[in-house]
């Protein structure tokens, strides 16, 4: 056991962290305009999506961004696999009033060049 094995303990957790990500390398992304003062509606959309992401294990809500003007944002989901986590989501993002004419990125795969993506607006 070398020096740094003793002061840190054995690589052997993040070789399996590192598996876990690989199959967690799909993405789900979202942008939408949003233009509504305050994050109420917002915060209220991703309870609703965390909750349909854990019970149907797609995969982990990651979170959002939101232009400080309120004009616009995206949504941030991963998961092994894009589709699967898509088709959850999918119902509770059209009945959503400002998700109307947002385009949703699934992305097949880590984020490198030559990954196959496609756009679907909802």
């Amino acid at each position: 056991m070398g020096l740094f094995d003793k002061l840190f303990g054995k690589q052997k957790g993040n070789q399996e962290e590192n598996l876990k990500n690989n199959e967690s390398e799909h993405a789900v992304i979202i942008h939408f305009n949003y233009g509504i003062e305050g994050l109420e509606a917002l915060h209220g959309l991703e309870d609703k999506l965390e909750k349909v992401i854990t019970e149907n294990n797609v995969g982990d809500y990651d979170g959002h961004e939101i232009a400080v003007d309120y004009s616009d944002g995206f949504l941030y989901m991963y998961g092994p696999n894009a589709e699967n986590l898509f088709k959850a989501v999918k119902p509770i993002l059209v009945i959503t009033d400002f998700m109307k004419g947002a385009k949703a990125k699934l992305r097949f795969g880590p984020p490198y060049d030559g990954v196959k993506e496609i756009e679907v607006e909802l």
